[in-house]
């Protein structure tokens, strides 16, 4: 009999949490692996909405969060908690994911135990190191780290090559947020939040915003929203539903610019179930997110993406994104013209997303089995 494999999974905000929920699950049904799980709460109470929607109960949480953090606060405070995490746990290999501070310091803190990492989500490259920030860093230090790569897509792929990583070791596997969008999203999905049901969504064009990205804080993100409120005022058949981020910053513009505006609806964050609901039954996204780009998608919905750059370039490829920027005529244009030409619209909401079929979870593990030699050949790659 083969004796069983122990893998830890590592991860402490609400994204991460959402892409890596689907593979525990996958993991945990596995009977030949020991799937546990480890948290540092980088984020708190997002983390804990996926956690319960998911039915996932960590077996280590570091609770690290602190109010005022700063990035030396939360990568000191992972890497010793983690520390004495691998020293009791002593994982065959650990599973980190995307681009976070705690993905970084969890890949790290393996590596001094010389321990096996798997980055799941490897290879998206923005090629600024400084934007997004620090994502873009934690990602190409956690390539440097890790001995397997499950990239999403093929362009992903690439990028490991070209910075030498073995090809035996990469695997192409599809997102595992398209595993998690496509077990939230119901069609008769019914709000906690009476504002939300009270929306028309059928005479309604729902236009959904979210912004969180440091460098666009300040007065990026006020010329984004003078944009949006331009475009409620020429369209009075559009409504912008606008879960605003916690952070003082983002709420105080948002406040000042669309607090007063008709048909703005400023709400608190969404737990993941209601906001993927939201997205479906939504017209179009404006967001500075980098899983949104690839959710939305997934959806037919099309979306513009408020940054300079993506290090997802493959959904501007495909056409299912757009990058616009941050300045108040490139928004207003951009939405403006989805508003107004529908051949563009559809252009975008019926192109192929590029990110998944709901089957990367099941990759991965048949890939940890080809790694482990429980299995001869390499699980075949996603491909759109």
């Amino acid at each position: 009999m083969v004796k069983k494999k122990n893998v830890l999974t590592i991860f402490g905000t609400r994204p991460e949490a959402i892409k890596m929920a689907p593979l525990v699950l996958a993991l945990r049904k596995d009977p030949r692996i020991n799937c546990r799980v480890a948290v540092t709460a980088q984020h708190r109470e997002m983390l804990d909405q996926v956690l319960e929607l998911f039915g996932i109960v960590p077996d280590y949480d570091l609770d690290i969060m602190r109010a005022g953090q700063t990035l030396h606060d939360i990568t000191s405070r992972a890497l010793l908690g983690l520390r004495d995490v691998l020293w009791k746990d002593k994982p065959d290999i650990v599973l980190v994911h995307g681009d976070t501070t705690t993905t970084f310091v969890g890949a790290l803190a393996a590596y001094y135990q010389q321990i096996e990492v798997g980055h799941v989500e490897a290879g998206l490259r923005s090629g600024d190191k400084y934007s997004p920030y620090p994502e873009e860093m934690n990602r190409r230090l956690t390539g440097m780290l890790g001995d397997l790569h499950f990239s999403p897509t093929m362009s992903s792929r690439e990028n490991l090559l070209r910075e030498g990583r073995e090809e035996e070791k990469i695997f192409v596997t599809g997102n595992t947020v398209i595993d998690a969008l496509l077990k939230a999203v119901q069609a008769d999905y019914i709000f906690q939040e009476e504002a939300l049901n009270r929306l028309d969504f059928d005479r309604k064009r729902i236009i959904v915003v979210t912004t969180h990205r440091r460098e666009n804080l300040g007065e990026a993100m006020r010329q984004m929203y003078l944009a949006m409120k331009d475009i409620v005022r020429e369209f009075p058949d559009v409504q912008l539903v606008f879960p605003v981020h916690k952070n003082p910053a983002v709420r105080k513009v948002a406040s000042e610019v669309l607090g007063d505006s008709e048909r703005v609806s400023l709400v608190e964050p969404l737990d993941y179930e209601p906001f993927a609901n939201l997205m479906s039954k939504s017209y179009l996204i404006l967001t500075d997110s980098g899983g949104l780009q690839e959710e939305a998608p997934a959806l037919g919905k099309p979306v513009l993406v408020l940054r300079e750059n993506t290090e997802r370039p493959e959904a501007v490829e495909a056409g299912t994104v757009k990058l616009v920027g941050t300045k108040r005529e490139d928004v207003y244009r951009a939405t403006h013209e989805l508003l107004r030409d529908e051949s563009k619209y559809l252009a975008m909401a019926q192109a192929v997303n590029p990110y998944g079929d709901g089957h990367a979870s099941e990759r991965i593990v048949q890939a940890l089995y080809h790694h482990w030699g429980w299995r001869e050949d390499k699980p075949l790659p996603f491909i759109p």
